[in-house]
């Protein structure tokens, strides 16, 4: 047996019983039994349990359950099929051979089914205790197990979104209880990839999902489970890319876009596309812009600005005296012409041929820089984390004017339309494809909580939680205000909390979409900071990102990032005067 160096007596001799029944169950006497951060898994002779098991209060009859699993995987698996195939498949495959694996051990060792109860409520305890922590991926497979084990799912556990996913799995998972080998269980895993993949390429109705603050994860399920060209059958088709957002919208005669590009299946992750991919809507008509500038509650405003000076009061006063000392007058010596440089003087006496003994004087333009914070809206950021995202831009916005920086307050979402879906519905009757759009029946919500040509901040007391985060659009809204602002520096902080999401578009292309359009805009001279709330997405996009793990620290860790930037001197002008 392998013993951990830190393995208590009580610890061994749990693992000594346990080991022993699985040498009896797996015929074989060389299994081991050991503790890991991996488990639970196979690793040839060795069966890990999962750490978390190592806790005294963690009975025998639990041990056991999780070994009977593992034996059973050992025994009625094919682990080397399994490693050969893709990502999503596997994991998908993984839980319908354990299923088949599991059934096989209890035939032959009836004994075996109360321990594997005794495994299933162990695990039931802990995904519960952690559900709203889980990835979406994570959810869905959880779920998927709830089937094959004919357990019926939690209140906690259920959402229209699971639901609507799982009732279009419903005839494959329901032969995958009847799976009879490794290989069954990988075709039948398939076959759910390529539905998944269908879904989400728009070739089976796509609007089951709700418009509920969880829909947009669900956006995220294919590419959780890293669907590609192995687990499409239409991925290997040829795709000409979209035309930009930009040419799509143009004719504002038209508000129907017209891509010249061929999309009859969209790629099913990031990482299958030969280049980035726009999102395009169908049409932009239906979109809103709302101006809260100076329109929220004064009393409301107050009590967020009071609150938010307490917070980030020192930070501010911090950063102004850092802009001042930087803002001191410079000189820039060995000049051929300006004002006389007495420390030159012995020098110029000296040496005949010394021509430049003068000095000029600049200064950084230390607040020439125009600001805007984008807030996303989307129904995951309701609660607790628009409360501290509320009194983030409160305090950044309300620093900034007392600094002297302009600065403006923008938020978006997006959200089913009535019109939208009636247009779309016109629109495909009217014999349009929609090949190469990903945008059908939502209308982008963009708010302006402060405008740059406004002192009023009371607007940020409007701050509420839409539905959707297209983020892409968004952003390129945000930045086209912004770089119609004169200033030397043009800084854009975005503050999120995942992945761009729509209730009806690919969610790979969503990411594309951002990508690029981050690329354009540092292009153009924009610096973008991604602040990632209780989320890591924005590491994957953004050139300079924080990720925030603990929400009270917020405010805080905005700010910070933020007056670092401030203070940088990349991309500064120095002006002689």
């Amino acid at each position: 047996m392998v013993k951990g160096s830190n393995s208590r007596p009580d610890e061994d001799d749990r693992l000594s019983t346990v080991e022993k029944l699985a040498r009896i169950v797996t015929h074989s006497d060389d299994i081991e039994i050991r503790f890991g951060a991996q488990g639970p898994a196979v690793e040839g002779n060795v069966l890990v349990l999962p750490d978390s098991l190592r806790e005294p209060s963690v009975s025998v009859d639990i041990l056991t359950g999780y070994m009977d699993m593992l034996a059973a995987r050992r025994l009625h698996c094919n682990s080397a099929t399994l490693d050969g195939t893709t990502t999503g498949t596997r994991l998908i495959a993984q839980v319908v051979d354990d299923w088949r694996a599991v059934s096989a051990l209890a035939e032959s060792y009836p004994g075996a089914r109360s321990y594997l109860s005794s495994f299933r409520r162990h695990t039931e305890s802990d995904v519960l205790q952690h559900w709203t922590e889980l990835p979406w991926i994570e959810k869905v497979r959880w779920r998927i197990e709830r089937i094959l084990w004919d357990e019926q799912p939690t209140t906690a556990e259920q959402s229209a979104s699971l639901d609507s996913t799982l009732h279009l799995l419903n005839d494959l998972l329901e032969r995958s209880k009847s799976s009879s080998s490794t290989g069954e269980s990988i075709r039948l895993a398939e076959q759910i990839v390529q539905r998944v993949a269908a879904f989400r390429s728009g070739k089976i109705n796509n609007m089951m999902f709700t418009s509920s603050g969880e829909s947009h994860e669900a956006c995220e399920l294919a590419e959780g489970l890293d669907w590609d060209s192995r687990a499409s059958d239409s991925s290997n088709d040829t795709l000409d890319g979209p035309p930009s957002h930009a040419s799509a919208v143009s004719d504002a005669s038209d508000p129907v876009a017209k891509p010249s590009g061929d999309a009859d299946a969209l790629p099913t992750s990031v990482e299958s596309f030969e280049r980035p991919l726009r999102s395009i809507p169908i049409t932009t008509q239906f979109d809103q812009i709302t101006d809260l500038t100076g329109q929220g509650d004064p009393t409301i405003w107050r009590k967020m600005r009071a609150a938010a000076r307490a917070q980030t009061g020192t930070l501010k006063a911090r950063l102004e005296r850092a802009l001042k000392v930087d803002e001191q007058t410079h000189w820039k010596r060995e000049q051929e012409r300006g004002e006389l440089d007495r420390s030159s003087l012995a020098r110029l006496a000296t040496s005949p041929a010394y021509r430049t003994p003068f000095r000029s004087r600049y200064k950084r333009p230390g607040r020439d820089a125009a600001v805007t914070l984008l807030l996303d809206l989307s129904g995951s950021m309701a609660g607790r984390k628009i409360e501290l995202a509320r009194m983030c831009v409160a305090a950044i916005s309300d620093a900034l004017v007392q600094l002297g920086f302009p600065c403006e307050v923008l938020g978006y979402s997006s959200i089913e339309d009535a019109g939208m879906r009636a247009f779309h519905e016109q629109w495909l009757a009217a014999g349009h494809s929609p090949r190469g759009f990903n945008r059908f029946v939502e209308r982008l919500d963009l708010r302006v909580f402060k405008r740059f040509d406004s002192g009023d901040l009371s607007g940020l007391a409007c701050i509420e939680c839409g539905h959707e985060n297209p983020d892409g659009e968004a952003l390129a809204w945000a930045a086209d205000r912004l770089l119609s602002r004169r200033a030397h520096r043009h800084i854009l902080m975005v503050l999120q909390d995942g992945y761009p999401a729509t209730g009806d578009g690919n969610p790979a292309i969503l990411r594309t979409d951002l990508l690029a359009r981050i690329a354009d805009l540092h292009a153009r001279g924009v610096e973008l900071i991604g602040v990632g709330i209780l989320a890591d997405a924005v590491e994957t996009f953004y050139p300079t990102a924080v990720v925030v793990e603990r929400l009270l620290e917020l405010p805080t860790a905005a700010f910070s990032v933020l007056g670092q930037t401030l203070l940088s001197r990349r991309n500064w002008m120095l002006e002689p005067q």
